[in-house]
């Protein structure tokens, strides 16, 4: 809030003077206020720079809990021989495995059939002999009564209101006499025998095509068959999901090879140093002789602590520290990853890797939860500091609030008796000119005019 003094109207020749006097006073009495204002803008400053601390501290801990969850299923990447026919992905398997996939005979498809014949009109031709209909979806069956409404519209309506898991649509050739056709499709994938029978008692005719029903995934796995009604299979090997795209032809094996792959792990250390150097530097910046707005805060000494506890971390077997696995630091305490040195770890090795980086909630890994303490977007440190901020910000307003109110008071009080002095002054320079004139005409009067 900017406070302005009020212009001082005067009549006296005094008037710039109580001018000044009144922005003077104002200025003073608004020192207390820009003081307020400044800790206000600090506290903004500090505000976005916790939030910045709080958001690069939280991509730490991610990187921390991404290494951890890839360690703890032991970095193993599912591929499959033919990505054509079949991909394959792993879900949180903990084991290298290999699996043949063979004899996929059939891919699992939701039924869809068409009426044999069309109708001239989609709300008047007559659908059904008798009115009286069964929808049959697998095993189970539906009447469908269009006694009132014997028409293509009618039938659609009461077979998507009958919940028999299909969907009817009534489609337009555009072409020929007939060109209304009814179509009703399975929901889901999977075997199901689709019909629509007209006149159930008598004639019971199948008013439907039957050349696209439902069908099952077929196929064997290591010689077993499997029957799903879906292509997406992620229920058969624990751990891993794999979808099938198509048939294979007799003989014809496909392998699906769970194994270790430690580009996985080389590429989540680059991140997790991309995002220790962007905490690291931030922290730089708030210590020694150019420190910004948070130097000595809490906040930088507890995240400070953390990044030593993480740095100094310590393991077993051939993998004991960091710089094992190629992370270095320079004397800025920047990290840098030596991918040369990771990738010489031999295969052996990779099991003490695993075990130096844990899972989500031990090893290395675990410090990911560590950092979520600050950079928590609701109970985080860096989140209830925000929170303190924003108070505080509140009670600043709440004083620049009245200390301004008073500065009102003060001006109008002020301004109105240097009102009343610069009209006391005005009347006396009046009579004062008065005088003046009045001794003038006498002096004329008594002596005559003053020779030149």
């Amino acid at each position: 809030m900017n406070l302005t003094p009020l212009t001082f109207t005067g009549v006296s020749s005094f008037s710039e003077d109580f001018q000044t006097i009144l922005n003077r006073a104002t200025q003073i009495a608004n020192l207390p206020v820009k003081a307020l204002q400044n800790q206000q803008k600090d506290l903004l400053e500090q505000k976005l720079l916790v939030s910045n601390l709080s958001s690069a501290v939280g991509a730490l801990a991610t990187s921390l809990s991404n290494l951890g969850a890839t360690s703890s299923q032991k970095a193993l990447l599912a591929t499959s021989s033919d990505s054509t026919k079949l991909t394959a992905m792993n879900i949180n398997a903990s084991s290298p495995a290999v699996y043949t996939i063979s004899n996929v005979t059939s891919l699992a498809k939701s039924a869809a059939e068409t009426t044999l014949s069309g109708y001239q009109s989609a709300t008047s031709t007559p659908v059904s002999s008798t009115g009286l209909l069964t929808l049959r979806v697998g095993s189970s069956s539906y009447a469908i009564n269009i006694t009132g409404q014997n028409n293509l519209t009618a039938l659609r309506d009461k077979i998507n209101q009958a919940n028999a898991g299909v969907t009817a649509s009534i489609l337009t050739t555009g072409t020929g006499s007939n060109p209304y056709y009814l179509s009703i499709t399975a929901n889901q994938a999977g075997a199901t025998t689709l019909e629509l029978r007209d006149d159930p008692s008598g004639a019971n005719i199948n008013l439907l095509t039957t050349n696209n029903q439902g069908a099952d995934t077929e196929f064997q796995l290591n010689g077993v068959t499997i029957r799903k009604r879906s292509n997406t299979i992620h229920d058969v090997v624990p751990g891993l999901k794999f979808n099938i795209l198509k048939t294979t032809s007799a003989g014809e094996t496909i392998t699906i090879t769970l194994a270790t792959d430690r580009t996985q792990i080389a590429r989540q250390l680059e991140d997790l140093v991309q995002n220790y150097n962007t905490v690291r530097e931030f922290l730089n910046g708030q210590i020694g002789s150019a420190a910004g707005l948070l130097s000595g805060d809490f906040l930088i000494r507890e995240t400070m602590d953390r990044l030593r506890a993480l740095t100094s971390y310590s393991g077993t077997g051939s993998i004991r520290s960091l710089a094992d696995l190629g992370i270095e630091f320079d004397s800025k305490g920047m990290a840098s990853f030596q991918r040369t040195k990771f990738d010489s770890l031999s295969e052996s090795q990779l099991e003490d890797v695993f075990t130096f980086l844990g899972t989500e909630q031990t090893g290395l890994g675990g410090f990911g939860a560590q950092l979520r303490q600050i950079s928590d977007s609701v109970t985080g440190l860096a989140q209830l500091q925000i929170q303190k901020y924003d108070e505080t910000q509140k009670r600043l307003e709440q004083q620049i609030t009245i200390l301004s109110s008073r500065i009102e008071e003060m001006k109008k009080t002020l301004s109105a008796k240097l009102q009343a002095a610069d009209t006391i002054l005005a009347s006396l320079q009046s009579q004062k000119r008065v005088l003046d004139a009045s001794l003038q005409s006498l002096n004329y009067t008594l002596y005559g005019r003053k020779e030149n």
